[in-house]
């Protein structure tokens, strides 16, 4: 009975350290928030589903040339070696799904107003491995996001499985997809607050 009344206490004052700890670090981060609706086209017409993208923040232009001396050098197998060494520049997660961390995140100022392009490795799934589909191949995910003045004008592109590999002359980097991108609709942009 006496051993329960140490661990117990002992959990509690564990938690309590951990929740003083952080509870600083936890209050003080600030972040980006966007929220979209991903809708099917082509084969997957007719599907949705919400995602969350979360911004930590942003890459910097060594992050942008790293990534592309990586693929330079390796193709496709040096990007996707490259981009998951970086460290986590934000997280994606679909509605009801732990998602998981985004390692490249880079903002452009574009006419329309501002466009967000995120690029990182894809998580495999078990059935994929195990079966070595195709599939296995189109290891990077991509999303594009594109942040207007007049919030009705918001639009992206998420592009969940892809490729990149260079075109027949050797002088432009191409996109491959696995599958049909998904357009995002109703585009809901929760600003740093300062």
């Amino acid at each position: 009975m006496k051993s329960r009344k140490v661990t117990s206490r002992m959990i509690a004052f564990g938690v309590m350290a951990a929740l003083v700890l952080t509870g600083g670090l936890v209050m003080a981060v600030k972040y980006e928030r966007i929220q979209a609706v991903a809708q099917g086209q082509g084969t997957q017409l007719g599907q949705r589903f919400n995602i969350t993208v979360v911004i930590y923040e942003y890459s910097t232009d060594e992050d942008q040339k790293a990534l592309f001396d990586a693929f330079t050098a390796g193709g496709q197998e040096g990007l996707y070696n490259a981009l998951t060494k970086m460290k986590s520049h934000g997280h994606m997660a679909i509605t009801g799904t732990l998602g998981y961390d985004v390692n490249y995140i880079k903002e452009f100022q574009v006419p329309e107003g501002r466009k967000i392009r995120l690029v990182t490795d894809r998580p495999i799934r078990f059935g994929e491995a195990w079966h070595d589909t195709r599939s296995k191949d189109y290891d990077l995910s991509a999303c594009e996001i594109i942040l207007s003045p007049d919030k009705d004008k918001n639009s992206g592109t998420l592009l969940p499985a892809l490729k990149l590999k260079m075109n027949k002359d050797n002088t432009q980097m191409e996109l491959e997809l696995f599958q049909n991108p998904w357009k995002l609709l109703n585009i809901l942009h929760y600003p740093v607050k300062k």
